[in-house]
């Protein structure tokens, strides 16, 4: 086995042709380059893609059936784990047998990979919650803090979602090139998926959005080739404007299917008690059935909602190996201007304390509501201003900020079924060769050895 050289992975989130084409310095530089769009991961979703781009296997093998699932065996539903021993199958950088570094691709922790920096806050017993990094090595976090500032969190996920966090991921990356010189360079920058997501791919708000990634990225492309690495460029998903959302779990509790518990005056689903619910991931749900007599009533149902495409068999998807353990008994499909939310409650006064707060682990599904303040508070900044001081005086407190109106949402994604102006795209030398998730494995490997 012989190296050809060193590569830098640039996953620049949302990129679509339809997206390049606003991003006028990306655009002349993948002139230059081979650029293929390809049928996105089913689900299309952001941990389901890198798990099938990082190991070539498909979805059933290594089991990374969405962002989310629910764990049969514990009755919990646990989304954004990190632990990279949950996605089975040898990764690319074991494959090449090279030095990588991963920088805030998924599932990031105890992992292979010889270098790795990833958003993990800090949660003393008393409840209080620290914005911080875990990397590999560990004695690396303080040093990469020390030479680029704490990681910019608020500006990762929430209302406060911007520029500064892509920003910061694309330091960390020159950071371990100068440092370390891997042969291998994983790098997320997740900037569009906000205001795509947030407003929709046609709004006029995206302008400054789609200038200041195409400076954070061109900027980026130049350090890397200035340094003899060649570049590599992929996208997980397009996003889909949508104007609708089907709440599955309301129409199951309609038919007093789902299981609520009352806490404290507000409710909460309680899995392992429900005999149908659904874990909703964006434009995709997986429906568990706890109750199986009710197998073929269940899919009629979910067939008839408005919003709904179609359904597919949780068996024909994932086979009968892990993917089938984690997956759902079937999936839901959204229509292409529909998306799926995790709402449960009819009441909003009922609505479980953590649904207007940021709060990604605790809900029973993906939550882009996240991304805005509640309209109805007067004055946010405010009430924010009083939770943090709480916070410093180290009393515990709720950031309820976030609405209840699934109705602001402008974006989604998940369908694998898109028009080719939606589809991820793959730049660079090799990338006519990708026509499905797993190619990009090979993609990769074979650019570092021959």
């Amino acid at each position: 086995m012989v190296m050809k050289g060193r590569i830098a992975v640039l996953n620049v989130v949302g990129l679509t042709k339809s997206v390049l084409a606003e991003m006028p310095r990306l655009r002349d530089w993948a002139a230059g380059q081979e650029v293929q769009s390809f049928k996105p991961a089913f689900p299309a979703v952001t941990c389901t893609a890198q798990s099938s781009y990082l190991t070539g296997k498909s979805v059933g093998e290594h089991g990374i059936v969405g962002n989310g699932w629910y764990d049969r065996e514990a009755a919990e539903v646990k989304f954004w784990k990190q632990s990279n021993h949950l996605v089975k199958g040898e990764k690319v950088w074991e494959a090449a047998r090279v030095r990588c570094a991963k920088m805030f691709w998924w599932y990031n922790m105890y992992s292979s990979a010889d270098f790795a920096v990833t958003p993990r806050p800090l949660y003393p017993a008393d409840g209080r919650k620290f914005f911080d990094v875990h990397t590999q090595p560990m004695g690396m976090r303080e040093e990469i803090k020390g030479d680029l500032g704490d990681f910019p969190f608020p500006s990762f996920w929430g209302p406060k979602a911007g520029i500064a966090s892509s920003e910061w991921i694309a330091a960390s990356a020159r950071w371990i090139e100068v440092k370390e010189n891997p042969e291998l360079n994983l790098i997320y920058l997740p900037h569009l998926d906000y205001g795509l997501q947030k407003y929709g791919p046609d709004a006029v708000e995206m302008k400054v959005e789609y200038e200041a990634i195409d400076r954070v990225t061109c900027d980026l492309i130049a350090f890397f080739e200035e340094r003899g690495v060649e570049v590599r460029l992929l996208s997980e998903y397009g996003i889909s404007p949508v104007s609708k959302v089907v709440h599955l779990n309301r129409v199951f509790r309609e038919r007093d299917w789902i299981q609520v518990k009352d806490e404290l005056g507000r409710e909460t689903l309680d899995y392992g008690g429900c005999r149908v619910f659904a874990v909703a991931d964006h434009q995709v749900a997986h429906v568990y059935l706890n109750d199986p007599s009710l197998a073929e009533e269940a899919r009629q149902v979910v067939r008839e909602i408005d919003g709904v495409e179609e359904i597919r068999e949780g068996r024909e998807l994932w086979g009968e190996g892990l993917g089938r353990v984690r997956g759902g008994d079937f999936v839901a499909v959204a229509e292409s201007d529909t998306w799926f939310s995790y709402y449960f409650w009819e009441d909003d006064d009922k609505a479980p304390d953590y649904a207007r707060c940021i709060d990604i682990h605790r809900k029973p599904g993906y939550d882009p509501v996240e991304l805005f303040i509640d309209p109805a508070i007067k004055f946010p900044l405010i009430k924010i201003a009083g939770f943090l001081l709480k916070k410093r005086l180290g009393i515990r407190a709720l950031m309820d900020v976030i609405p209840l109106d699934a109705g602001l949402v402008r974006g989604s994604h998940g369908r694998d079924q898109v028009p080719e102006e939606e589809r991820p795209l793959v730049i660079g030398r090799g990338a006519a060769g990708v026509n499905s998730a797993e190619a990009v494995f090979p993609w990769i490997k074979d650019s570092l050895v021959r």
